[in-house]
């Protein structure tokens, strides 16, 4: 696999969906599925994903229920909601406790999901770039408090 494929973890119930899922992206990116929360937590912990786009409407745990435990772990993959009905308090709970990236309906649009998928990796990119300069920033911080420390004792 190319290095430079964005990994997208999709997690739904319904095997069809995914199936469906892969055969639509899996030449553009690189896509790893997971039939349960579980099983993409998994996942999770083996592999390093850019986006992550879950079903809401699954059995043991909901969409918004595995995005809690994502984050607790994994705060940096980007989080899609999908749910097939139009349920307004999972969204505002995926928005609110999963802090999802987006919410899509289900059936979804190929072109409105690789679109989101895109935004989501720029963003990923960018959470990273930040993470990456604020490591940067403190290294300088310590070695400037060092040398002052240093000054002021000579």
């Amino acid at each position: 696999m190319p290095e430079n494929k964005i990994t997208i973890l999709y997690v739904d119930d319904e095997e069809n969906n995914l199936f469906s899922f892969k055969a639509t992206f899996r030449i553009k990116y690189q896509v790893l599925t997971a039939l349960s929360g579980d099983d993409a937590l998994k996942i999770l912990e083996a592999k390093p994903i850019h986006v992550i786009i879950t079903d809401q409407r699954m059995p043991e745990m909901t969409g918004v229920e595995f995005l809690e435990k994502v984050l607790e772990k994994f705060p940096d993959p980007m989080r899609i909601l999908l749910t097939g009905y139009a349920d307004m308090e999972a969204v505002v709970d995926a928005v609110n406790k999963g802090k999802i990236f987006h919410y899509l309906a289900k059936p979804w649009n190929e072109e409105e999901l690789d679109l989101t998928i895109n935004r989501a990796y720029e963003k990923y990119l960018e959470k990273v770039q930040l993470k990456e300069m604020n490591e940067k920033l403190e290294t300088s911080n310590d070695q400037l408090e060092f040398l002052l420390r240093q000054k002021l004792l000579s």
